[in-house]
Order: structure tokens, then C-alpha cells, then sequence
């Protein structure tokens, strides 16, 4: 089984992140060649960077940048569900993303993507390219939803429309084809 890590992006109070996150991590399950691991950064709350070494040199002093390394290292693959602010991702995901360095490297990624009219395809983008400056290969098949709190029900679970199902789908395809790829870099 491969280690696929979900990280929701969003910490505000209010925020819907999480729902989208269980959501898309619930159809990752039905997966059998992924063990899922949901990681909501508003309960892991890693501070703004605080290490006095550059990320490269994994000296780590504290102890929740050394528990944040060995969740990031022991992960085969990876789900970024990300809200858009400002027309971008958020501060504290960056913030974890800067955390770490070898970590990230030689491991697939996708992207959940929500907002209003644009669906998070800003922030998406954005992302993609940081993404890449740490080895990480996001993937071009991705999950967009538009106008997601109208999709949020009354028990607040996210009610998907089928063009989100079968992106969610495909995006889980590749993600397995990418990550089968890339653990033999990583050996």
C-alpha cells in the first residue's frame, strides 16, 4: 500500500476545508493501493517557520517540525485541498510547504481545489508551481469545485455534483500511475 497524505490547506474559524478534505479522502479509502491519512493544518497549527536551519539541512530543534518531517517523509503521495484567498492558496499552507525540503521530493501530488465563479483554480496554479520547486509532481487531472457552499448539505457534508465524482476519479487514477513511478527515484 502506498501513504497518501490529504492535507487540508485552510485554518480559519468558519472554515469548509475539512469538509471538502473527508469528503475526498472517504473516496480515497475505497482505494486499495492507499493507506489515507488526513492532515487538517488547523489541528497540526505549526507555527510561522521558527527553525534557525535552512529546511535543506533537516537539523531540526523543534519537536513539531520533527513530528510535521516524519509525516511528510513516511508520505508516498499527496492531496492538497486548498481554499482561495486573495487569489492564491493559504499563508499557513506555504507555511508548512517551507517547513520541509527532502521530504516533499520525488512524490506525486493532487490538488482539491474550491471557491466562488473561479472554483480555486488560482490558487490551484499557484500552487502547482511552488509545488514544483520542491520536486513534488502535481498532476494536471484535478478536482475543481465551484460555488462549493451550495454544496455543503445541513449535516455539513459536501454533496458533489458528478462532474466532481468522476474528476476526483480520475485524479486518484493518476495519482496511483504517478506514485507507483516515483517510489522507484525515491529508492
Amino acid at each position: 500500500m502506498y501513504k497518501l497524505k490529504i492535507i487540508s490547506a485552510t485554518v480559519r474559524p468558519g472554515r469548509k476545508g475539512p469538509v471538502i478534505a473527508n469528503w475526498i479522502a472517504d473516496i480515497a479509502r475505497r482505494n486499495e493501493d492507499f493507506e489515507v491519512e488526513l492532515l487538517d493544518l488547523g489541528e497540526v497549527k505549526l507555527p510561522m517557520m521558527d527553525e534557525p536551519n535552512h529546511p535543506s539541512l533537516q537539523k531540526y530543534q523543534h519537536q513539531h517540525t520533527k513530528d510535521w518531517s516524519a509525516k511528510i517523509n513516511s508520505a508516498d503521495a499527496f492531496i492538497f485541498v486548498t481554499g482561495e484567498y486573495n487569489f492564491g492558496y493559504p499563508a499557513p499552507l506555504r507555511n508548512a510547504l517551507e517547513y520541509l525540503q527532502k521530504e516533499w521530493a520525488y512524490k506525486a501530488s493532487g490538488i482539491v481545489s474550491y471557491g466562488g465563479i473561479s472554483a480555486g483554480t488560482r490558487a490551484a496554479n499557484s500552487l502547482k508551481g511552488d509545488l514544483a520547486t520542491l520536486k513534488i509532481v502535481p498532476l494536471a487531472d484535478a478536482v475543481f469545485i465551484p460555488f462549493f457552499a451550495k454544496l455543503i448539505n445541513e449535516q455539513n457534508e459536501f454533496v458533489p455534483g458528478e462532474i466532481s465524482l468522476i474528476a476526483a476519479d480520475n485524479m486518484l487514477k493518476e495519482l496511483l500511475r504517478w506514485t507507483r513511478a516515483l517510489k522507484t527515484m525515491r529508492e
